[in-house]
């Protein structure tokens, strides 16, 4: 009877060691599940941060395009004064004062010079009548520098001269383009019939 109630206690706690054995590795592989879950939805979480900074640099870059299309940049003026303008002692800057077009506002009509509103390359052209008795010099200016010109001397035999020239240009914001009539030349500055135009092509 003795070793009965030994045996059957000895088997007792045998089946509470095990028991326990279980729950203990039951519960280490729900701690383990856990950990593995949280790992997880860390990952999951940068992820998503990842994405959510991309799709704000693509919505950034799609605001900057649309922008630069949007953009538009063209201007048209003539001369509308009395007779000639010319031959004068100095270099003058030519103030096309009838202004056909002036989208984004870079020419200015009171200065006769445009200042480009944006970065880009620029399309420019300028033409002029004159009579052919005087000399006729005109050159487009970039800032300070000469890009391009047009000249006809004078002739006693030729009534009139006509010219023109043109240039593209790559322009940094605020850098200025305008035409100048040199010194002791002269052009017909009526009936609009000399003009200066220029367009944007492209930002950059």
């Amino acid at each position: 009877m003795f070793w009965s109630l030994v045996l059957l206690r000895g088997l007792t706690l045998a089946q509470d060691a095990a028991e326990y054995a279980n729950t203990q590795t039951t519960e280490k592989n729900d701690c383990t599940d856990i950990c593995g879950l949280l790992k997880q939805f860390g990952s999951m979480e940068e992820k998503i941060r990842v994405l959510e900074n991309q799709q704000k640099e693509s919505s950034k870059q799609i605001e900057e395009l649309k922008n630069k299309a949007n953009t538009q940049v063209s201007f048209s003026a003539l001369l509308n004064y009395v007779g000639h303008m010319g031959p004068l002692s100095t270099d003058t800057t030519l103030v096309y004062n009838n202004v056909i077009l002036n989208l984004g506002s870079g020419y200015n009509p009171s200065t006769g010079i445009f200042t480009a509103p944006v970065a880009g390359v620029y399309y420019f052209t300028f033409f002029y009548h004159a009579g052919g008795n005087k000399l006729s010099t005109l050159n487009m200016i970039k800032n300070s520098e000469c890009v391009v010109g047009t000249h006809d001397h004078s002739s006693s035999h030729d009534g009139a001269d006509n010219g023109s020239n043109a240039a593209i240009l790559q322009l940094q914001q605020g850098d200025s383009v305008f035409v100048q009539l040199v010194a002791n030349t002269h052009i017909w500055a009526a009936n609009r019939l000399s003009s200066f135009s220029g367009f944007l092509l492209h930002q950059v």
